[in-house]
């Protein structure tokens, strides 16, 4: 008898070290893809400029998505499902201190790409900041399983785009996208120590 392959299969767990290398591979590739961006691009990218009141506009957007992630969590079954896969697969492996690389490597490289290089391209509007979440969205996709993940990843990216788009600054979204990382990982990883 032919053995039958599941029609939804789960994904493999990964290892600490097989995580770090793809956070830091696709940190790179996405650093990479920007630079290329803006070699062919007449625009420049989202400036970054540093001030007190940016590093607060920063935290406060990311404590407001982290709340606003916690109570999706807890109302939207299907989401809750789709996030508790993928963050099985992303952070389970990883140790505390661990992390911190969670926050900062996508944080940068993403905010880079999406916000300070995409958005600028497809438009500082309405159009520009929803073109660009969605293709963060997608970003977040790990299978078709996941749509629910990718709704919640668009939201957020529209809230950082907007972000960026209001105050002219991608220090605003980096800070908030970090932050949210952080805050996101450290909960699922301590609410689910085996």
């Amino acid at each position: 008898m032919a053995q039958q392959i599941p029609d939804t299969p789960e994904m493999q767990p990964l290892t600490r070290t097989q995580v770090l290398i793809a956070m830091g591979v696709t940190a790179v590739v996405l650093l990479v893809v920007s630079k290329i961006w803006l070699h062919f691009s007449q625009l420049s990218m989202l400036p970054v400029r540093f001030s007190v009141q940016a590093w607060l506009e920063g935290l406060a957007l990311g404590v407001g998505i982290s709340i606003a992630s916690a109570i999706v969590y807890r109302i939207w079954g299907e989401y809750r499902r789709s996030a508790d896969q993928y963050l099985t697969m992303v952070i389970k492996p990883l140790l505390v201190p661990d992390l911190l690389w969670l926050g900062l490597l996508p944080g940068l490289s993403e905010e880079l790409l999406f916000r300070g290089v995409m958005l600028p391209e497809f438009g500082l509007d309405e159009l520009g900041v929803l073109l660009s979440s969605l293709c963060f969205g997608v970003l977040h996709m790990s299978n078709l399983k996941q749509w629910s993940y990718v709704v919640w990843a668009s939201l957020v990216g529209i809230a950082l785009g907007l972000s960026a788009v209001w105050t002219g600054n991608l220090l605003v979204p980096i800070v908030a996208h970090i932050l949210t990382n952080l805050v996101s990982g450290a909960t699922w990883k301590l609410s689910n120590r085996d």
